[in-house]
C-alpha cells in the first residue's frame, strides 16, 4: 500500500497487534549514536601515518551549500547539534545480504537521532525521531537539481529516499527550529563491521526475544553480541513490546549505552592498532557533512568529546501521539515536543514533562 501524501511505501502499524491488520515485515537499518561517538573517539587516537587511507574512506555532503541561508540561528553558546542517520541501503553485496536481500530498492533513513552536546561537552542528549512520524516536508532541491515540492503529512523516513540527506536536515530544522551543525550517516555493513572491530557488545536483554523474521533468539539476561547479532537486535520489533517501531527505539537506546560502556571498559583508545581497526571499519561506510569529511576534522571533534561519559548521557524519544486520522502513524505531541526542542535551542535543561510520550509503543 502507498502513502498518498508522501509517496512512500506504507510501513508496519504502530498500534497493538489486536487493533491492526497484518502488514509486510519492515526491514531497515537501526543504529544509534554509539556508532558516531565510537568513530569520533577512535579517530582521535589513530596514528597519522595511516591518515591517507582513512581520510579517503569518508564521503562528504555539502549541507550548508544545499540549504543556503533559510535556516535556524546557531546556538549562542559552543553547544553542538548532530543529525545521525542509519541508512537501509542495499547497495553493495554486504549491505544487500545484511538487509535480507529481497526487492527493496533505494534507501531510507530508518534511524534518526538529533544529538545535542551542550556547552562544555561533558554530557549529551540523543533524541530519537520515530520513522513513521508525519511531518510537514519543506520544499527541497533533489541531488539531480530538480525541485521536490513541500508536502503536509509526509512520513519522515520517506524524505531521504525522495530528496537525499540535505532535505532530511532541512525537514528536521523546520520541525524543531534547531540548527543542525553536523550530519553523519552509516549503513548496514558499517554497523556490523564496527561492532566486530570492537570485539562485540554485551547487552542485558530485558525479556526473551524470539523473532522469526530476523532469526534472533535470545533469553532474558546478559549476552555478548557480535556485529550480525547486534544488527538484528537493534532492528528487531516482532520479538519485543507491541511489535511497533516505537518499542524498538528502546532497544536502540539501550544498545547505545552498552556500546559506549564497552569502549570505556576496554580502553580501546590507548591502542593505536585497535583505534585504526575501528576507524577503518566505520569510515568505509560513513557519510558526513563536508565540515567533518576528513580524518583531521573527525579527530578534532572527537577530542572535544572526551568528557562525554555513558553514565551522563540521556536518551529520549521525541514525544509523539497516535495520529487521529491514521493510528498507524504518529505526530509530534504538544506541548511536550515543543518544550523539548525549545530546551535544545537554548542549550538548557530539558523538563521532565517534555520527555513523556503519549504513544509509547509498549
Amino acid at each position: 500500500m502507498t502513502d498518498q501524501t508522501s509517496g512512500t511505501e506504507s510501513r508496519t502499524p504502530l498500534v497493538p497487534p489486536s487493533r491492526r491488520a497484518p502488514r509486510k515485515r519492515r526491514r531497515g537499518l537501526k543504529i544509534t549514536l554509539s556508532i558516531v561517538l565510537v568513530l569520533l573517539l577512535a579517530a582521535g587516537g589513530t596514528v597519522y601515518w595511516l591518515y591517507s587511507k582513512l581520510d579517503g574512506n569518508i564521503k562528504g555532503v555539502d549541507i550548508n551549500k544545499a540549504l543556503g541561508d533559510d535556516r535556524p540561528e546557531k546556538l549562542p553558546t559552543s553547544g553542538q547539534n548532530l543529525l545521525v542517520l542509519g541508512s537501509d541501503s542495499r547497495a553493495g553485496a554486504e549491505n544487500k545480504e545484511l538487509g535480507g536481500g529481497g526487492s527493496v530498492s533505494g534507501a531510507r533513513s530508518d534511524t534518526a537521532m538529533v544529538v545535542h552536546i551542550p556547552e562544555g561537552r561533558k554530557r549529551a542528549v540523543a533524541v530519537s525521531i520515530p520513522r513513521d512520524t508525519l511531518v510537514t516536508r519543506p520544499e527541497c532541491t533533489k541531488p539531480d537539481g530538480s525541485t521536490l515540492p513541500s508536502a503536509k503529512r509526509a512520513m519522515f523516513n520517506g524524505v531521504y529516499s525522495l530528496a537525499g540527506p540535505a532535505c532530511v536536515v532541512k525537514t528536521v530544522e523546520k520541525m524543531s527550529g534547531v540548527r543542525i551543525d553536523h550530519y553523519l550517516e552509516i549503513n548496514f555493513a558499517g554497523f556490523k563491521d564496527l561492532v566486530d572491530a570492537i570485539g562485540g557488545v554485551t547487552v542485558d536483554v530485558p525479556q526473551d526475544i524470539n523473532d522469526k523474521s530476523s532469526g534472533l533468539n535470545l533469553t532474558a539476561g546478559p549476552h555478548k553480541l557480535n556485529g550480525t547479532e547486534s544488527l538484528a537486535y537493534v532492528r528487531t520489533r516482532h520479538g519485543i513490546g507491541d511489535g511497533s517501531d516505537l518499542g524498538r527505539i528502546g532497544l536502540q537506546q539501550q544498545f547505545l549505552l552498552a556500546l559506549l560502556s564497552e569502549v570505556k571498559s576496554q580502553d580501546l583508545l590507548s591502542s593505536p592498532t585497535n583505534s585504526y581497526k575501528i576507524a577503518n571499519s566505520a569510515t568505509k561506510s560513513l557519510t558526513t557533512d563536508s565540515g567533518l569529511a576528513s580524518l583531521k576534522s573527525l579527530a578534532e571533534f572527537g577530542r572535544s568529546m572526551d568528557g562525554v561519559d555513558p553514565s551522563t548521557m540521556e536518551t529520549i524519544m521525541l514525544p509523539v501521539a497516535y495520529d487521529k486520522q491514521d493510528p498507524n502513524r504518529v505526530v509530534a505531541a504538544q506541548p511536550q515536543a515543543g518544550d523539548l526542542w525549545k530546551a535544545i535551542r537554548k542549550d538548557g535543561t530539558i523538563p521532565e514533562s517534555a520527555k513523556k510520550s503519549p504513544a509509547t509503543g509498549g
